[in-house]
């Protein structure tokens, strides 16, 4: 016999969450506090007394008493098990109703494909058939949407799964622009809530760039307090005049070198003359940045939070005067590493194109993600105005032209 409850506790719902294969963070009962703009309610569904699927479902007040409710990457629950289905859409639109629903929209975390970037696959016989078990339920699905703006969540996104050795997994290219980071003095580290301004500062500096208004102090804050240590704060450094006297030293010695090496020494001489030029561009770019900036200096962050044994990478941020420096090249592996030390299997760089021809993909492809695309988006209507709803929903978001996933560097 089937049950369902209102109102299952936190716990509860995390460890069923946690112990599925379809764990992801937008389902953890903390992320209904992030999204506290939001009402929200988690419903656990019971065969037999036992817990067969759970729910954290956002609410969105509406004009007129009205609501829309919300199931980011769920509900959870074996999508193969055509009663289950059932019995969850049934009762999904039952809870909607009490809650003057227009709509119910959830975007399940199951994989249609999972390639690397110019591999050709199959699209999964299982995740298929869960199409057809929902569509059978009275699900109604979006398709296979390609854009970023045509969904709440990406139905593409770049996931890169972790390994000891992380490194031997980027292109040749990401591994020489690490090496340029270094060669600036760009030192990557785990920051904390005492750094949430500096980073929230070079955020602003990324959204100032492109145009685009996200997230502020207040709301990074908030969830670096929510999610405590689970919440991880990568910051990129530099500290200039050391950085510069250093160079400045390197200088003096190759100049030494040069005066002590013999005529007929071609190519030492040849290899010492480069390292002076080389040498002597850093000094010169880091002589434009002393005096302007403090002594050590961040620039750029990523702010990402693990749920289980996976991790979302949700905001990040740069000065763009020190692209030069590669930060990124140094703060994604520092990501990766810390990730694979916590025993978390794969770390979401978030949402691309489905064209896999936007400046998104180019930028993660450096370091070798795996490309996920989801089944996409259903909805469930729930009153007799649902389709005036959701043509004003569809018209709402066409209008929207910017999207929160389209701040990654």
């Amino acid at each position: 016999m089937f049950t369902y409850k209102v109102g299952i506790s936190a716990q509860e719902h995390d460890q069923f969450a946690k112990a599925s294969n379809q764990t992801n963070l937008l389902q953890s009962s903390n992320w209904a506090q992030v999204k506290d703009n939001w009402d929200n309610e988690r419903l656990g569904f019971y065969q037999d007394d036992k817990l067969v699927a759970s729910a954290s479902i956002l609410i969105k007040r509406l004009p007129l008493g009205m609501t829309m409710l919300y199931v980011p990457r769920g509900p959870i629950m074996d999508y193969q098990n055509q009663e289950v289905v059932d019995y969850v859409i049934k009762s999904l639109k039952k809870y909607g109703k009490s809650k003057h629903a227009l709509f119910i929209k959830f975007d399940p975390a199951l994989l249609l494909k999972a390639y690397k970037i110019g591999e050709e696959v199959e699209e999964n016989s299982k995740t298929l058939a869960v199409l057809e078990n929902l569509k059978k339920a009275g699900a109604q699905w979006t398709g296979r949407t390609m854009e970023i703006a045509e969904s709440i969540q990406p139905r593409f996104q770049a996931n890169v799964y972790t390994q000891e050795d992380m490194l031997s997994t980027f292109p040749k290219h990401t591994k020489r622009l690490m090496k340029d980071a270094q060669k600036r003095g760009v030192i990557t580290s785990r920051g904390t809530i005492d750094d949430v301004q500096a980073f929230a500062d070079v955020v602003a500096l990324t959204e100032n760039r492109k145009g685009v208004a996200l997230r502020n102090y207040d709301y990074f804050k908030k969830m670096m307090t929510i999610y405590g240590d689970d919440a991880y704060l990568h910051l990129a450094k530099v500290n200039l005049p050391k950085r510069l006297a250093e160079y400045k030293e390197q200088l003096a010695q190759i100049e030494k070198d040069l005066s002590e090496t013999a005529e007929n020494q071609k190519k030492r001489l040849t290899k010492l003359t480069q390292q002076k030029n080389s040498v002597q561009k850093y000094i010169s770019e880091f002589e434009e940045y002393v005096g302007k900036y403090d002594d050590e200096l961040i620039i750029a962050g990523i702010l990402s939070v693990r749920f289980g044994n996976v991790m979302e990478m949700l905001y990040a941020g740069m000065n763009d005067e020190f692209k030069k420096f590669y930060p990124q090249y140094s703060l994604y592996p520092k990501v990766f590493d810390d990730a694979y030390a916590d025993g978390i299997i794969w770390a979401n760089m978030g949402g691309v194109e489905g064209t896999l021809d936007d400046g998104l993909t180019k930028f993660k492809s450096n370091f070798n993600p795996t490309i996920e695309e989801f089944i996409g988006e259903f909805n469930i209507p729930v009153s007799f105005l649902y389709k005036p709803a959701m043509y004003a929903y569809n018209k709402r978001k066409q209008a929207r032209s910017n999207h929160e996933w389209a701040l990654k560097f």
